[in-house]
């Protein structure tokens, strides 16, 4: 059998994902850096420009974003609409954080569900020469977000979990782990996944007018539990998960998540130095580098580790 021969991917990335973007290039000789000049107009408007265009007519085209905010998607999405114009042969778009995603309920009217109109205008992208554009994606929050994207562009969904189970295998207490879900979402969405680990299932019950963690099944006694679930805002129920499981004999609580987006640096909750006694600590904090300022800000800090998906993305784009 023939060889498979990778193919020469141009990747474009925003301000944000330069260091991912290296990172990627550097898993594969195939893939080639390009830069955008992110200037902007006296306004504020972006003034784009897309260096030595001429040079990737005819080639396989990539571009890494982050939509870390609104302030800066606007900008992205003008560079992501007019690249698969520039006569190239595929376009794929690889935004490891699909940062709508938790916004996907329509529990009253009125309510707006803001994943559905950013699955809309990324459907919108036009065709290059060689068809419809390809999303990859790294755990989105709600799987049926996949049916948001309409019939002009291909989601592929990817996930972190691989780099966790890397990371597992490497502790020094690695036969002892026990893997545990903050609630159900998270058990239906990653339990298939981790299956040869013993497992613990967490709930919020109301008792009174409180919410209150509590174990629904599994015993962390004596384990290192390791929190698993696709992304932590503010922390708040990480913290009841760790306190509830340290409660129930836990030997070590650690926690991964695939996005952490932490806005204002709530990280800080987590940090050894912050920490109300070692009872409260995580031992490990794993996230990967789908959200980029989280990286930046948290390098060094422990209990933090980041575990990079630039090689997971490096092999989605020879896909």
């Amino acid at each position: 059998m023939a060889k498979r021969v990778n193919k020469q991917v141009n990747l474009f990335y925003c301000a944000e994902c330069e260091q991912l973007a290296r990172k990627v290039a550097d898993h594969s000789d195939a893939i080639q850096l390009r830069t955008i000049s992110w200037r902007n107009f006296d306004d504020g408007f972006p003034n784009l420009f897309i260096n030595n265009a001429h040079d990737i007519r005819g080639q396989h085209v990539a571009f890494l974003a982050s939509f870390s905010s609104p302030g800066v998607i606007f900008e992205q999405i003008s560079a992501i609409f007019a690249l698969p114009k520039l006569f190239i042969a595929s376009f794929t778009l690889v935004l490891p954080f699909f940062p709508t995603g938790s916004f996907e309920r329509v529990e009253e009217e009125g309510d707006v569900a803001t994943a559905f109109t950013m699955a809309r205008i990324l459907s919108m992208i036009p065709k290059s020469r060689g068809g419809p554009t390809s999303i990859v994606i790294y755990d989105i929050h709600a799987l049926q977000e996949r049916f948001y994207f309409g019939d002009d562009v291909l989601p592929c969904f990817e996930t972190g979990i691989p780099l966790l189970l890397q990371r597992l295998h490497k502790l020094p207490d690695a036969n002892n782990i026990t893997i545990a879900f903050p609630d159900d979402g998270a058990w239906k969405r990653f339990h298939k996944l981790l299956l040869h680990f013993p497992m613990v299932v967490c709930a919020k019950v109301r008792e009174g007018d409180k919410r209150i963690v509590r174990i629904k099944e599994g015993n962390p006694e004596g384990r290192h539990v390791v929190i698993v679930d696709d992304l932590v805002q503010s922390g708040g129920t990480l913290i009841e998960c760790q306190k509830v499981l340290a409660a129930h004999g836990a030997g070590k609580v650690s926690a991964y998540v695939t996005h952490g987006v932490f806005p204002n640096k709530s990280w800080g909750r987590f940090l050894h130095s912050n920490a109300n006694g070692s009872q409260y600590q995580f031992a490990y904090f794993w996230i990967t580098d789908s959200c980029p300022l989280t990286v930046k800000a948290i390098t060094d800090k422990a209990p933090f580790e980041v575990l990079s998906l630039a090689g997971s993305i490096a092999d989605a784009l020879q896909i």
